[in-house]
């Protein structure tokens, strides 16, 4: 069990929502005993797009349930769940979703989202059960454009006992970067994790600010950023995919943190994320508590989401 790893009962208790919402919409589609037809299929693939799974995700789920139909290999309509269960882990490949981190002196966190996402919240959360496993953690107000977002990391670090370097209001954000990693280096601390704004007056400003940050991050510590995390709003649906694409094209993004998805019947959007972007989701955020927080584990989450 790795710091940020959670039961598969808890992960069902937090998906309650979408897992509601699933349950219902796939129960009045397979009723008890009733026999697979192009009827039943063509209103499972409606369902399916309803409940977030995205219209790529579900025209291959569609695919594979219509051959398998064919086959004879499914004929009724309680051999669906097993199928899409089995079939919707096989689309995620072993893959290492763990924290990166780096070979010697600290592990540096980029971490960036548009406002409103539960960024700074998110941070919180890995700060927390960073701090907890006995890692000396720094967080880095670089989202200077607002006032709030510095004065909220603030009230979190201190809550946490954690340290964290800031500027005044309105300060040149890599600034802060290029402190935060001399202090990281000189405080010999494990983590450092870097809040970023998440809107200025223009995409492209916002997306120069995160390169600029970037690269005096890179240029202060070798090999930094070991991971850059986007953190996503699991209640904005499809708008967080959107959002995903905007932040690849000025970031390497390593990682997704999916917020609120404990908040949220839209929890399906994990596997359209995953279909669409190919971006690991490395985390994801299960309520407003710092402990609240899990490494992503697609075999529970599917068992969890279709149980």
């Amino acid at each position: 069990m790795g710091f940020f790893s959670k039961t598969t009962q808890y992960l069902k208790d937090r998906l309650d929502k979408t897992r509601t919402k699933i349950a219902d919409s796939l129960g009045t589609v397979l009723s008890l005993g009733r026999k697979i037809d192009g009827t039943l299929l063509d209103e499972l693939e409606e369902t399916l797009i309803r409940d977030d799974i995205g219209v790529e995700t579900t025209d291959k789920l569609m695919t594979d349930l219509r051959r398998a139909y064919k086959k004879k290999e499914i004929v009724v309509s309680e051999d669906v769940i097993p199928f899409l269960r089995e079939h919707i882990k096989a689309y995620w490949p072993q893959q290492d979703r763990s924290l990166r981190t780096a070979a010697s002196g600290p592990t540096v966190i980029l971490v960036a989202g548009v406002n409103g996402t539960g960024k700074t919240t998110s941070i919180a959360k890995l700060a927390y059960t960073l701090s907890q496993n006995q890692r000396k953690v720094i967080v880095a107000a670089c989202d200077t454009f607002r006032a709030a977002a510095v004065d909220q990391l603030t009230i979190w670090a201190e809550r946490l006992g954690v340290d964290i370097v800031k500027h005044a209001s309105g300060s040149d954000p890599a600034a802060v970067a290029y402190d935060a990693c001399e202090a990281a280096l000189s405080r010999r601390a494990d983590y450092l994790i870097l809040d970023t704004a998440g809107r200025l007056h223009t995409q492209t400003d916002l997306m120069r600010e995160l390169s600029k940050i970037h690269n005096v991050i890179q240029k202060k510590i070798p090999g930094a950023p070991h991971e850059v995390l986007l953190v996503l709003d699991a209640t904005t649906g499809q708008n967080a995919i959107i959002q995903a694409k905007l932040f690849m094209e000025a970031i390497n993004v390593s990682g997704i943190f999916l917020a609120k998805l404990d908040g949220t019947a839209r929890g399906g959007i994990v596997i359209a994320i995953k279909d669409q972007l190919d971006i690991p989701v490395k985390f994801v955020g299960l309520g407003e508590k710092p402990e609240d927080i899990a490494e992503f584990d697609p075999e529970i989450f599917v068992d969890a989401l279709l149980s």
